[in-house]
Parts: structure tokens; sequence; C-alpha cells
């Protein structure tokens, strides 16, 4: 599995003009899934990105993590992470699971997340989603399963 978390002060998912998700200070993952990742890979990114120590401490560095500050996590499914654009002009999607492979993978990140005790908001599967966030620092982070977590 792939994913880009940004520490956000704030973050919205909108469907079709409504908001489906809302989140204050916290983490935001976009999540790609590969056509190899199993439960296991959903299991460790969800445990990685609730404990990546990427939150001030009391000294200013970057030494807490969202359940140290109870922050919340917002996991937005996105297939398009898993884009290979090294040869032509359009992406190939190839490497990305199909729907009904990644869709219970996506819903496994977010629901471990919650049992270990995240407040987790979640976009809606396959759908044209509008996010909107506001990315804290900058912080922006590349996580994958299939290499070094």
């Amino acid at each position: 599995m792939r994913a880009v978390a940004q520490r956000v002060s704030h973050a919205r998912v909108r469907v079709a003009g409504a908001v489906v998700a809302e989140m204050h200070t916290g983490l935001l993952a976009l999540v790609g899934v590969a056509r190899e990742d199993d439960e296991q890979d959903a299991r460790a990114l969800a445990e990685k990105l609730v404990h990546l120590r990427v939150f001030a401490d009391a000294q200013g560095a970057m030494n807490r993590s969202l359940v140290e500050i109870g922050g919340m996590l917002g996991v937005v499914s996105q297939f398009t992470l898993l884009g290979d654009c090294r040869k032509g002009r359009r992406p190939s999607f190839d490497a990305a699971a199909k729907p009904e492979h990644a869709e219970p993978l996506v819903a496994l990140v977010a629901e471990h997340a919650r049992s270990l005790g995240v407040t987790v908001v979640t976009g809606l599967f396959r759908a044209d989603m509008d996010v909107e966030l506001s990315n804290h620092g900058p912080v922006t982070l590349i996580l994958d399963t299939a290499r070094v977590i």
C-alpha cells in the first residue's frame, strides 16, 4: 500500500457538493492499494500512520504522534498513487488493485486505526471527491508498505 500523509490543521471531503468527512488537527492520508497488498499491509500502514511522530512537542520538535496529541486521521482512497508515469504521457495503473480487492483494504486501514484509539474519518470509495486541506508545516510524507515502513 502506498500513502501520502499530510499533517493538517483541518481537512474536508466533499462528494457532489456535500461534505462527507471533516476533521481538525491530524493526518490526512491518501491511500492507494497495489494488486499484491493484503490485510497485513493495511494493518502496518494504519499502525505507521497512528504512531508517526510528526507533531510538535513542548520544545517544537516533531516528537508526538496522533495518539499522543488526540489528533484525527482522514483516510481517502486514491488509486492514482499507483500510477506509473515512467513511459509516455499517460500513467499506467496496472499496479493498482481492482476495486473489489482495494476497498476492503482501505476500510481495514481506517478500522485498525480506530482500534488503536484514533478518531478516523473517510472519503467515499470510488467517488469523485473534492479534498480540501490546510497542510500544516507543511509536512508531507510518502509511506509504502512494499518498502521500509
